[in-house]
């Protein structure tokens, strides 16, 4: 719709997960690090975590894009509270037959392929993605199923990625034989507003734009309203560039990004109430300024004043 108009060669804010999209923010770039660790030290459990559209999935897909090729990797992504038998999903992930099969041959299976594996010196590396859905008891069946790990031989490596809940999850007191074999860990923030700045930069340059398509205020109220959430600056950014192509202006400026936020404040997307740290902009109920002050400050205590203006003429909108 809008790319030849701003000289795209594909969408710059899809909500697929793209590795080559990848924005390696400093967070991102520890994430990753400790994921590459995790399995060149050859970490029994590795555990990543962040807030609901941060890139852990994104993160994920550039890991198995460049993994060695003497790993074996199976994903299992369609994780859910209700999933039955854990070995036919684990089974699944690595291709391997699982119909029709009692617990006892599903575990044979599974074991014989990952000892094949290792025999030809290959390792194998099990990740599962949204491992908060899984519950405390099926995180346990995971446990024991790392018990194919003997004595110095590791043969089997798993890597859980999910959102903050999972955290919360592995510190209950049922979780902790499992807690204790986590052998790398990392929490994956949100962008800062710098970082928020030169992601969307990075975005515009890699689908084949002007990097400086957005003006700096612009970004600046895109990172408020998303919260840093990589996801959700992608959905602002995507609706402020048809807001654009429809008025046809050059540049995404402060007037069309306030546009885009008045119009999406009262989306279920962001009214929804998540803990203290998401800010109501419904337009009835925007909070006062004062109570608006830490998100209106950089890390140096700077104010930004377009976004001090923002806030007053959404709350004088009816």
């Amino acid at each position: 719709m809008y790319e030849s108009f701003y000289g795209f060669k594909e969408r710059p804010f899809s909500l697929l997960p793209d590795p080559s999209f990848l924005y390696l923010a400093s967070q991102h770039s520890n994430a990753l690090a400790m994921l590459e660790y995790g399995l060149a030290s050859q970490a029994g459990f590795t555990v990543i975590t962040g807030e609901i559209g941060c890139g852990k999935t994104t993160l994920i897909r550039h890991l198995l894009n460049n993994v060695d090729r003497d790993v074996t990797v199976g994903l299992l992504s369609n994780t859910q509270r209700s999933i039955g038998e854990l070995l036919q999903w684990v089974l699944l992930a690595f291709g391997l037959d699982y119909h029709a099969k009692e617990k006892v041959a599903l575990y044979q299976t599974f074991y014989d392929f990952v000892i094949d594996e290792y025999s030809r010196n290959r390792r194998t590396v099990l990740i599962i993605d949204e491992a908060q859905n899984l519950g405390a008891e099926t995180l346990e069946e995971l446990r024991m199923l790392s018990n194919v790990n003997a004595d110095k031989d590791l043969v089997l490596q798993l890597i859980l990625v999910g959102q903050p809940e999972l955290r919360e999850m592995l510190r209950g007191r049922e979780l902790v034989q499992f807690a204790q074999r986590i052998a790398v860990d990392y929490h994956l923030p949100p962008l800062s507003r710098v970082q928020a700045t030169e992601y969307i930069s990075h975005r515009l340059k890699v689908a084949g734009g002007d990097p400086k398509l957005f003006e700096s205020g612009a970004c600046d109220i895109v990172h408020i309203f998303s919260r840093g959430i990589p996801r959700l600056i992608n959905i602002l950014c995507d609706t402020a560039l048809v807001y654009g192509y429809a008025a046809q202006a050059k540049r995404v400026d402060v007037a069309l990004a306030r546009e885009v936020v008045a119009d999406k404040s009262d989306s279920v997307l962001f009214s929804q109430r998540r803990e203290t740290r998401q800010i109501d902009i419904r337009r009835s109920e925007l909070p006062s300024e004062a109570a608006c002050r830490p998100p209106f400050e950089d890390h140096d205590g700077t104010e930004h004043e377009v976004l001090r203006d923002l806030f007053s003429s959404l709350r004088a909108k009816p």
